[in-house]
C-alpha cells in the first residue's frame, strides 16, 4: 500500500484541512500483488472519533494492512469535533463531506466512481457522520458501518461533559427529534424514498458507554425494515475493539473483486 498524507485548502471550509490514504500498490518485495490490479480502486471513506483526528485509523489500527488484503482504497479525512454536521455557529462539515471532499479524494486519486464500490464508516462520532451521510445520499454510497457510534442523540445524557460545544454544533436539544441531525429520521425517510439498495452495518461493544444508545437505534431500524447487520460482542469504547471490527468491516464490503475499467 502507499501511504499518502495530504493538505489541501477546503472551498466550503474556507480554511486547509488534512486527510490521510492508502492506495492499493507493490507489495514490500517489489512484486506485483497476486492478481491484476483495477485502474480505480474501490474505496472507503474513514472517519474518526470526538477525540482523534484524520491521523488516528493509520495510527491504532491496522487497517492498512486489512484494506491491502481487499485492494481497497481507504480515505481517512479530518473532521475535528464537528459531528460531521452543518454546525449551528460554525463550519459547513456536512457539506463539506458529502459535496466537497468526494470530488476532491477523485481527484487526487484512482478511485471508482461507481456507487457499487464507494463505501463510508467510522467510529463514535464518525459512526453517526457515517450513517448520516449514507442515509441522506444514499446515491453515493453502496454500504456504511458504525463502530460505537453515537446513533441516538437523545439517548445521550447530560453531553455537555463529553461534547462542551454541544449548543454551537446542534444548538436547542429539543429540535433534534426530527431534524437533519436525527438518524431515525434520516432513516425513516431514506425507507419512504429507497430509491437505491444501502447495506447498513452496525457495531457495539456491551460495556460501551453508547450501548444503550445503539440499542434504540437498531430497535427503530429494525423496525423500519433496514437492510441492518448488527453485531456485538464484550467491548468497551477502545481501539482493541475497534481495530478488531473494522477488519470484521472490510471482510462485510460488498467489495468487486473482478476487473474495473475507468470511467
Amino acid at each position: 500500500m502507499a501511504f499518502i498524507q495530504c493538505d489541501f485548502y477546503s472551498e466550503i471550509l474556507g480554511t486547509r484541512t488534512s486527510l490521510n490514504a492508502v492506495i492499493p500498490s507493490r507489495d514490500e518485495s517489489g512484486q506485483e500483488p497476486p492478481r491484476e490490479m483495477p485502474e480505480q480502486y474501490p474505496v472507503l471513506f474513514l472517519l474518526h472519533g470526538l477525540h482523534s483526528n484524520y491521523s488516528a485509523w493509520s495510527r491504532y489500527s491496522s487497517v492498512e494492512r486489512y484494506a491491502n488484503e481487499k485492494g481497497l482504497a481507504v480515505v481517512m479525512p479530518d473532521a475535528g469535533r464537528s459531528f460531521y454536521t452543518n454546525m449551528r455557529y460554525g463550519y459547513r462539515y456536512f457539506d463539506f463531506f458529502s459535496q466537497e471532499l468526494p470530488e476532491v479524494a477523485n481527484r487526487l486519486f484512482p478511485l471508482s466512481r461507481d456507487r457499487s464500490q464507494r463505501f463510508i464508516a467510522g467510529l463514535s462520532m464518525g459512526g453517526y457522520g457515517a450513517f448520516k451521510l449514507a442515509l441522506s445520499h444514499p446515491e453515493q454510497y453502496a454500504a456504511a458501518a458504525s463502530l460505537s457510534g453515537a446513533l441516538s442523540l437523545t439517548q445521550i445524557e447530560d453531553p455537555d461533559p463529553l461534547l462542551p460545544e454541544w449548543p454551537i454544533i446542534f444548538g436547542d436539544n429539543s429540535k433534534i427529534v426530527n431534524s437533519e441531525d436525527d438518524l431515525l429520521y434520516l432513516a425513516k425517510r431514506y425507507y419512504q424514498q429507497k430509491q437505491f439498495p444501502l447495506r447498513l452495518f452496525q457495531c457495539c461493544g456491551t460495556e460501551d458507554f453508547l450501548y444503550q444508545s445503539n440499542q434504540h437505534f437498531l430497535k427503530n431500524g429494525n423496525e423500519l425494515g433496514l437492510d441492518l447487520h448488527y453485531e456485538e460482542s464484550p467491548g468497551g469504547h477502545e481501539w482493541q475493539y475497534w481495530d478488531e471490527q473494522i477488519k470484521r468491516v472490510i471482510e462485510w464490503l460488498p467489495i468487486d473483486s473482478g476487473e474495473r475499467k475507468t470511467v
